[in-house]
């Protein structure tokens, strides 16, 4: 820290009590002067020699035959007031960034300029500012935290503007030029550390990072690091990832716990408008997608304004596919059932597929968004992503035993025509929804089910689904069939079906992809027995493509026209099965009995007659083997 010594006597100023200070010399005090509620016993003599303002103040005490002067307006009180009167007597006083700020305004105050004495106290702290603390990196800041107890004096006398312009030019700097310490909590170079094995001891000048200046700033109140920050964009010379970063340590920094998604105490008006702010500081280009999600959850926990919000949601959906799953968990409101705010997240896809639809009919929007870190905007790799990142979603809110079945159905399908190469992640959400909402509805379960496209399952997926209680039956017979088709294919892919199959599944079948590696859950709930699935199986195994004397791909000459006829032998065979009232029976009294009973109907002839008929044993079931 930059400090300058000033005045060369000795210090004789006295304290009597809290609020007496005197001068202790031979010669008696001929005024007393009244700063706030400290009383000062001083010589008329060396105040005045340096002093206007005091010049006039005695005059004025003369002609009232008073020997008191009150002064109770000056800035810095009586602290800075003493500083001055030191000077006037000629002793030491040390000035620092702590308090020469609060000296240069008494000595305003006080009008002790060079017209009165040469060499004056304003001249010399103006020297001082100028020389020392505008060109220290950690003086202009402390500098610039001292002057909010001193406006509008500090700001009138322009050490606030010097100070923002200091400490912006700073951080804007070429950073092979930065010579000063500064605050960094980064992980030490092996040469910082003395751990280099090619280290000669020599000292090497290490890189400064990006963002050196960041931390620094932290410590400055909202106010003023809106300023800074504001002249330090319109540099236009520091990008806008490293703004970002300065945004997001400054909000962790003031806001406790919003790295967790919570605002721990404080102020809410406080927090609120620190909020606001942050948002408006935001810069034109890509910030990290998590940092905006933070800032999103704690708008919403704060009740921020709905501009603020929406600008928010503007943002992230440019970068939605950064998010994780993690980010988009919002709390709910206290007043609502729901666990999570799942109409918030359902504007942010909105906005993002409205991007997608826009992006198609007007290409000039990828100009707009030029800046947008993502390579291209509207890129069949960022709708895999978001499609994963949504089914990651409803998995997680699928527990909520509260969440509307519209709900989850509706911003499932937001992303249905999105691209992707598996199921496996609409798979894990439809069945840990299931797994919470026992209770729903046969034609509930039905729009749930239809979301996902059995043929994009993996073979683990298959396995887990087939030995799955909670799902339809009908759904497990899709799940068989499938399964056995791609087996008969000889491969992990699917062959096209013919029309008269595919017109025995449930139509349309949609759904989005998630990553293999997250699908498998310990808790999946408990399957049938090895008997029941053998004998459903057996029953599927009837329709392989590749069975018998119809096996397609056994003669690759005959290829597509076994593939034909089998197509027709296997959408004969499953309708049979589909149609046999004593199959479906005998199978649908097996689900009935572990829960799948429901008033709704099918839509299939084969489910109303199963209805009709149900049972309670388990080994109907198992007779089909």
């Amino acid at each position: 820290m930059k400090f300058m010594k000033l005045g060369s006597k000795p210090d004789f100023f006295q304290t009597e009590g809290d609020n007496i200070r005197y001068v202790a010399t031979e010669l008696g005090t001929d005024v007393a002067i009244n700063v706030g509620d400290v009383k000062f016993y001083l010589h008329k003599f060396p105040l005045l020699s340096k002093s206007a303002r005091l010049q006039k103040l005695v005059a004025t005490t003369n002609d009232d035959n008073s020997d008191e002067i009150h002064i109770h307006d000056i800035p810095g009180g009586p602290a800075a007031f003493e500083i001055c009167a030191k000077f006037c007597y000629g002793m030491t006083v040390t000035l620092n960034a702590y308090n020469v700020v609060a000296t240069r305004c008494a000595a305003e105050y006080l009008e002790m300029y060079e017209t009165v004495e040469k060499g004056n106290l304003v001249y010399k702290v103006e020297v001082f500012l100028s020389s020392s603390i505008f060109r220290s990196w950690k003086d202009s800041i402390i500098v610039l935290q001292t002057t909010r107890s001193l406006l509008p004096w500090a700001e009138e006398l322009k050490v606030v503007s010097h100070c923002l312009d200091s400490i912006a030019s700073k951080a804007t700097i070429d950073t092979s030029k930065v010579e000063w310490s500064y605050s960094y909590n980064h992980k030490k170079l092996p040469s910082e550390n003395g751990n280099d094995p090619l280290w000669n001891g020599v000292g090497k000048q290490q890189m400064v990072p990006k963002d050196w200046w960041v931390e620094d700033l932290c410590g400055l109140q909202l106010d003023l690091y809106k300023r800074v920050i504001t002249i330090i964009k319109t540099k236009g010379k520091i990008s806008a990832d490293v703004i970002g970063e300065a945004l997001n340590a400054y909000t962790v920094r003031r806001l406790s716990g919003i790295s967790k998604g919570m605002i721990q105490g404080g102020d809410v008006v406080k927090n609120r408008s620190l909020v606001e702010t942050v948002i408006y500081l935001l810069p034109t280009g890509s910030v990290p997608c998590s940092f905006l999600l933070k800032l999103l959850k704690a708008a919403v926990l704060l009740e921020c304004g709905e501009m603020e919000k929406s600008e928010l949601m503007r943002r992230i959906s440019q970068q939605l596919e950064e998010a994780t799953v993690s980010d988009l968990l919002i709390r709910a409101p206290a007043d609502e059932e729901m666990m999570y705010d799942v109409d918030i997240v359902h504007r942010l896809i909105e906005e993002f597929v409205i991007r997608d639809q826009s992006a198609q009919t007007d290409p000039s929007l990828e100009t707009e968004f030029q800046e947008i870190k993502t390579p291209r905007i509207l890129s069949d790799t960022s709708k895999v992503k978001v499609a994963k990142l949504v089914d990651g979603y409803l998995a997680e809110i699928g527990r909520d035993p509260n969440l509307p079945v519209s709900k989850f159905v509706s911003l499932a399908e937001m992303v249905s025509s999105f691209p992707r190469s598996s199921h496996d992640g609409v798979y894990r959400a439809i069945d840990m929804f299931l797994k919470e909402h026992p209770g729903i509805t046969k034609s509930e379960k039905k729009r749930v089910c239809k979301l996902m496209d059995c043929r994009k399952l993996s073979a683990e997926a298959c396995t887990h689904a087939v030995q799955n209680e909670r799902l339809p039956l009908r759904v497990v017979v899709q799940v068989l069939f499938f399964e056995q088709a791609r087996a008969s294919a000889g491969g992990n892919s699917t062959p096209d079906l013919h029309g008269s199959i595919r017109a025995l599944l449930p139509g349309g079948s949609h759904g989005s992809s998630r990553s293999t590696t997250t699908n498998t859950e310990e808790d999946w709930d408990a399957v049938p027995t090895a008997e029941e699935i053998k004998a459903l199986k057996g029953e599927i195994s009837t329709l392989r493509l590749g069975d018998g004397n119809e096996g397609v791909g056994n003669d690759r000459n005959d290829h597509h026209g076994a593939k034909n006829q089998s197509e027709k032998v296997a959408a004969s065979k499953m309708k049979g099965l589909l149609m046999s009232k004593k199959i479906f029976s005998k199978l649908w009294s097996n689900k009935e009995r572990n829960g799948e009973s429901s008033s709704d109907t099918s839509e299939s002839p084969s489910s109303i007659n199963a209805e009709e008929t149900k049972s309670h044993s388990r080994s109907r079931r198992r007779s089909l083997s």
